[in-house]
């Protein structure tokens, strides 16, 4: 899923990443609740109308970002205080208040609110937080039940100025929430026994639509990181989705299908593109490097992409050092239609045998490359 944090992929439309056969995209209901306001964004008529994306949408609760702010924040258990980097104020993050956001919001898909803490913890830090989350994910189904029954809190209505769209109607249909399906996230760490005893929670407090790995990717050695998903696909059940959440670099994105997971997100495909750094198939072109100033080639000759298609690396170069926006917006596109085109690749391998002996291959000639970690 391609990344839209405040609603919208950074400098991108939502037709160019559509065009690039983006199905879904994920937008984080912490960072939409701060600005504009989950009230407008449902006003507005939901985050669908909002961000003009007619297919499936994500909304992550924001626990990442909570983790990310340490100095602002403060974690008990009945949820997260934190002061707002926008203005100073200060806000109470409960599992309850961040179902009320997400069911504002409207995404097709919504995440519990989870404690997450830094790759190397202790066992002990680790357990306190995969419990909280366990305890979290009890009382986000709690509320998401009861707005589904009850419908969501009125609107406060705000004038409009004349002569513009009326805003979505104040009624009993308004109030109902749409269809939508909670995702829990298991927790743990990298200690294989929190891993098993988080997946055994969270089964056993529902029947789930599919189950988010959270954690993962905030510190801890790659090793670790996928023996952790190993741990993972043993005991996640086969006949419904794994979202392994934030990881989207392409060696990582193969490795994690390796080990059973199917939905993705992360911003580094945009963000390292918006920085001159070019996923290619044999690796990562800096594309800054004084020795592309004269190469005609172009970035990735397998890539159907703008960037690929219509100019060549010495022009492309030409862009970043002449600090043209334009070279920004062009390689974000190409590393998303990189990453996409890889699943698709990967899900037609999958279905013909081949996934296997493709998927060995493909990462030798990758990492090869010598490509950029993160």
């Amino acid at each position: 899923m391609p990344v839209g944090t405040h609603g919208a992929i950074r400098g991108l439309t939502t037709p160019e990443v559509a065009d690039i056969g983006a199905r879904m995209v994920l937008a984080n209901a912490y960072h939409l609740y701060l600005r504009p306001g989950d009230a407008v964004v449902r006003a507005m008529g939901g985050v669908h109308a909002f961000a003009r994306w007619d297919g499936p949408m994500l909304t992550d609760s924001g626990g990442y970002q909570v983790f990310s702010l340490a100095r602002y924040r403060t974690v008990t258990e009945d949820g997260v205080t934190f002061k707002s980097k926008l203005d100073g104020a200060m806000h109470a993050y409960t599992p309850e208040r961040v179902m009320q956001i997400e069911r504002n919001l409207g995404a097709d898909v919504i995440m519990q609110l989870d404690e997450l803490i830094a790759g190397g913890s202790d066992v002990a830090d680790a357990r306190a937080a995969m419990e909280r989350s366990l305890r979290w994910l009890e009382r986000c189904g709690a509320e998401f039940a009861r707005l589904s029954r009850e419908g969501r809190a009125p609107l406060e209505r705000e004038p409009v100025p004349p002569g513009t769209p009326a805003l979505a109607p104040s009624n009993d249909a308004e109030r109902t929430a749409p269809a939508q399906v909670l995702l829990p996230i298991v927790q743990g760490g990298v200690h294989a026994e929190l891993r098993r005893s988080s997946i055994e929670g969270i089964l056993s407090r529902g029947d789930w639509a599919a189950v988010a790995v959270g954690g993962l990717s905030v510190g801890e050695p790659k090793p670790a990181m996928l023996a952790t998903l190993d741990v993972c696909d043993m005991h996640l059940p086969r006949d419904r989705p794994r979202y392994l959440m934030g990881v989207g670099f392409p060696d990582d994105l193969l490795e994690g299908v390796r080990r059973g997971m199917d939905l993705f997100d992360c911003v580094a495909p945009t963000r390292m593109g918006r920085h001159g750094t070019a996923f290619t198939r044999d690796g990562t072109v800096q594309l800054l490097k004084s020795t592309l100033r004269m190469d005609r080639a172009p970035l990735d000759d397998a890539c159907a992409c703008t960037a690929c298609t219509q100019y060549d690396r010495a022009y492309l170069r030409h862009l970043f050092a002449a600090d043209e926006p334009l070279g920004p917006r062009l390689i974000a596109l190409h590393n998303l239609a990189f990453v996409l085109r890889l699943m698709r690749e990967a899900r037609a391998a999958i279905v013909d045998g081949s996934f296997g002996t493709w998927s060995e291959s493909w990462l030798a000639r990758y990492r090869a490359g010598a490509p950029t970690t993160p």
